[in-house]
């Protein structure tokens, strides 16, 4: 009983432990950089968005992955194929 006891009250501060010394560090995060804007083609809407470091992916209804820099310029255009049944 005393060897449990003694074992949550290690487990306890060691979780006070690691948030009083890793919670600070999160506020240091980068603050992800966006474009003013970013230029689909025409008739094409955004179906999802993922960030990377220094690039953005749109995934269009056209079934394209169009990726851009942060600054807003398109780097690339990848369509995706789906695999036949």
């Amino acid at each position: 009983m005393i060897l449990l006891t003694a074992s949550m009250i290690g487990g306890v501060i060691a979780v006070v432990w690691l948030l009083v010394t890793r919670l600070p560090q999160m506020g240091q995060l980068q603050t992800p950089v966006l474009p003013e804007s970013l230029v689909l083609p025409p008739d094409v809407s955004p179906r999802a968005v993922t960030m990377g470091t220094g690039w953005i992916a749109v995934v269009g209804s056209d079934d394209h992955i169009h990726i851009f820099g942060t600054d807003g310029r398109p780097w690339a255009d990848i369509a995706i194929t789906r695999p036949e049944p």
